[in-house]
């Protein structure tokens, strides 16, 4: 069992930034990011592969949110940049136990965190 807690979430203006960062308690794959806005299902932000090889990206995220990790750490980033009030929801890190092919999918991760709150005003 991989335990994962995020952090560095909080309230910020559009335009703005924050890093999200996830640890986990063990080994795993792909790692992802999504989120969940009150009201609408959990979507997709952002995967990347164990060795960080491969990235993928939600269009709504492209260039302005980074996906990056430290295996040595067990840890996974999200660089958020020019944030938007429609980017506000709980963003939720999930891993893996296989660097699967449908990174979007959420029935593709085994362990999932508590969520940490991003709020953008406008």
């Amino acid at each position: 069992q991989v335990q994962l807690v995020e952090s560095g979430g909080g309230l910020v203006q559009a335009g703005g930034s924050l890093r999200l960062s996830c640890v986990a308690s063990g080994r795993t794959y792909t790692m992802g990011w999504f989120r969940q806005a009150p009201g609408k299902e959990r979507e997709f932000v952002a995967a990347i592969s164990w060795g960080g090889s491969r990235k993928y990206y939600a269009d709504s995220v492209k260039g302005r949110f980074t996906i990056s990790r430290d295996n040595a750490k067990n840890m996974a980033y999200l660089q958020m940049n020019s944030l938007k009030p429609e980017d506000t929801a709980v963003y939720y890190c999930a891993a893996a136990t296989w660097n699967t092919d449908t990174p979007t999918l959420v029935r593709e991760y085994d362990y999932w965190g508590q969520g940490t709150q991003v709020t953008v005003s406008s």
